[in-house]
């Protein structure tokens, strides 16, 4: 999926300008003789920060393990397995969504043998790196010890072998300059991501504010500032200063938790199975509570001792202790809106996200104490506390309910417990939505509810808004695809019964056949370089390459080649071709197709797009992940509009 992405990363939120090729990790390969009959290979990786290499043995569906092959072994025998000097991290990886091992920083392989003279040895290490958004393909290092060194493999040259190709060599002449010449349009989403955190950070705090805990402290506040100062001026700026100091404090605390835990650590929080599933019992004991089964607060001595602090000091440090009152006390309503915000955050990998994420949700905390005492007229036409603040509990409740579903579906695939697959989760989130929806009519009732008389407009809204939304669901039942929802429901291949046929695929998965048809039909060519565990291009596929004019297009307008680069299928022949100065041998159909992107267009991430006319020249720049399909509509227009040209 995901198994989502990235899975081969394949989860790829980079954007890049241009193509570039990415080297991550760096081997260093020595032997040497330990005595006259034993020989030791050390193979030792160092890895880029933020990058980590797979461990030896991992399970099936994952990425590619570190594996090292040996060919050719005249006068010398294996003695024992290849082992790391260290032991491997566990965690649950979000590229591949399971469980998994890797090294990261630094590590050593050691493999001994028994040797005679003349002694030869031949082989290769196998490897993918990957960081929390990108997985790179397969890569293969050789090594060669002994005679080896002297007598290499005869394998044919690619810059020989035209017919082992069967294509022209043009189609394979590199035109990276070309694509970088071409004013490529990226989407970088760095800045929006952080835009879009604020937004988040935002609403948490209105919802906050529509709460028991908050909603009635506003007039109380307002009030006793306007009211206990000698004069109006004192009072608005005590009220805009107790403002100021709520923000203060959400601030620091989203600041504290990145400098304690680091960017890095709350993205492998975010992303560990037990962590997730701890979660998800968390939300449901918030969401019990919200639904009125028992009340969640801090020690009433904490709030105390606060309290009488404050009124034994003057300024700033009198209304900073009162907004910290205000803070302890709205914990039970406010605690879980923030908790979930800061995990969501979490994922974005950024130092500033928690912080941005609690400025937001402070400013639309603090906000309306700064507006009612600058405007305090409008405190008349407040809504009353009543049993309205209730039914926003209750409301959260389902929310929470819904949303701790996520964390548990993340720790079910890791250890593959299969209870929460596609359809079950669908399920229950059809459930909770009616429910809510019924609850918003006022057919459902909990123990602190008023009795409601009537329904008024908003509600009815919400509750057809809820409604709406549980029987768009019910389609996903058989696999409809539900874009809507894909970052929260389990990956599709985990649903046993499944309908949906609108899926784009391509027609070609060889260079040169496509090419060749390419030209039979007159047609452009869209080159798509993928991998079978790549979830970014399985997101690309059912978010993007589904959407109507999008398909027309793929299927009217273009030959569609999708290039595997983790293809294992071996080649006929192996190919030997010299790479930034090495030698490498390419052994299987994903080496090649994973060469030719390299090779021809100086790239070697996935997902990667590019358009080429019958004769391999690109007509337009280069493109990679962005789930928006007007996007993916502008670039195969810019394309087409490349033809004639």
């Amino acid at each position: 999926m995901k198994k989502l992405f990235i899975i081969c990363g394949l989860i790829l939120t980079s954007t890049l300008a241009f193509s570039q090729i990415l080297e991550p990790i760096k081997w260093t390969i020595s032997g040497k003789e330990k005595n006259d009959s034993t020989f030791e290979i050390e193979f030792n990786a160092k890895i880029e920060h933020g990058w980590h290499l797979y461990a030896t043995n991992l399970p099936q569906g994952g990425p590619q393990p570190t594996q090292f092959k040996f060919e050719q072994l005249d006068s010398a025998i294996l003695l024992g397995e290849t082992n790391a000097t260290k032991t491997a991290e566990k965690s649950f990886d979000e590229n591949f969504q399971m469980q998994l091992e890797w090294f990261e920083k630094e590590v050593s392989f050691t493999q001994l043998l028994r040797i005679e003279k003349d002694f030869s040895i031949k082989g290769y290490v196998e490897f993918m790196g990957c960081d929390d958004n990108t997985c790179l393909p397969p890569t293969q290092i050789d090594f060669s010890f002994g005679a080896a060194e002297q007598r290499p493999l005869q394998i044919p040259v690619i810059n020989e072998i035209s017919s082992q190709l069967n294509t022209e060599n043009d189609l394979w002449e590199p035109v990276i300059d070309e694509l970088r010449s071409f004013e490529t349009q990226t989407f970088s989403t760095t800045d929006n991501s952080l835009l879009w955190i604020f937004i988040k950070g935002f609403l948490g705090g209105f919802i906050a504010l529509l709460t028991p805990c908050v909603w009635p402290i506003i007039p109380m506040t307002v009030s006793f500032f306007l009211k206990k100062s000698k004069n109006k001026k004192k009072g608005l700026f005590d009220a805009i200063l107790f403002g100021i100091s709520i923000i203060v404090i959400y601030l620091f605390l989203g600041i504290v938790i990145t400098l304690i835990f680091g960017a890095s650590a709350l993205n492998s929080l975010s992303t560990n199975a037990i962590f997730n599933l701890f979660f998800f019992l968390l939300l449901v004991v918030f969401a019990i509570s919200f639904f009125g089964a028992f009340e969640i607060t801090l020690p009433s001595s904490w709030t105390t001792k606060i309290n009488e602090k404050s009124e034994s000091t003057t300024g700033f440090l009198s209304v900073l202790l009162m907004a910290f009152t205000l803070v302890l006390v709205s914990f039970s309503c406010t605690g879980p809106i923030i908790g979930t915000l800061l995990v969501d955050v979490s994922v974005n990998g950024s130092l500033l996200a928690p912080a941005i994420g609690m400025g937001g949700f402070a400013i639309a905390l603090a906000l309306p104490f700064t507006l009612f005492a600058i405007f305090p007229t409008w405190l008349k036409s407040l809504p009353k506390s009543g049993g309205w603040l209730n039914s926003v509990k209750v409301v959260l409740g389902f929310l929470e309910l819904a949303f701790a579903l996520k964390f548990l579906s993340v720790a079910d695939l890791a250890y593959g417990w299969h209870i929460l697959d596609r359809e079950t989760f669908l399920v229950l989130w059809i459930v909770i939505f009616a429910m809510l929806g019924f609850y918003l009519l006022g057919k459902i009732k909990f123990p602190h509810d008023s009795e409601l008389k009537h329904v008024s407009i908003p509600r009815f809204f919400l509750s057809l808004i809820s409604l709406a939304f549980a029987i768009y669901l019910i389609p996903g039942l058989w696999g409809a695809p539900l874009k809507s929802v894909s970052a929260f429901a389990p990956p599709l291949y985990t649903q046993d019964f499944n309908l949906y046929e609108g899926e784009t695929h391509a027609v070609f998965d060889n260079y040169e056949e496509g090419m060749n048809y390419a030209k039979k039909t007159n047609k452009p060519v869209l080159l798509d370089f993928s991998g079978y565990g790549c979830v970014n291009c399985r997101k690309m596929e059912s978010a993007v390459w589904t959407e109507k004019n999008v398909k027309n297009m793929l299927s009217n307008d273009f030959v569609l080649i999708t290039l595997f680069v983790d293809d294992k299928t071996p080649l006929n022949d192996p190919i030997k071709i010299e790479e930034q100065g090495k030698e490498r041998i390419l052994r299987t159909i994903g080496d090649k197709n994973s060469y030719l992107q390299r090779h021809k267009f100086g790239a070697n991430a996935q997902p990667f797009y590019v358009i080429l006319d019958q004769k391999g020249n690109p007509l337009t720049g280069s493109y990679t992940f962005d789930e928006n399909p007007q996007h993916f509509i502008d670039y195969l227009n810019s394309g087409l509009n490349n033809v004639n040209k």
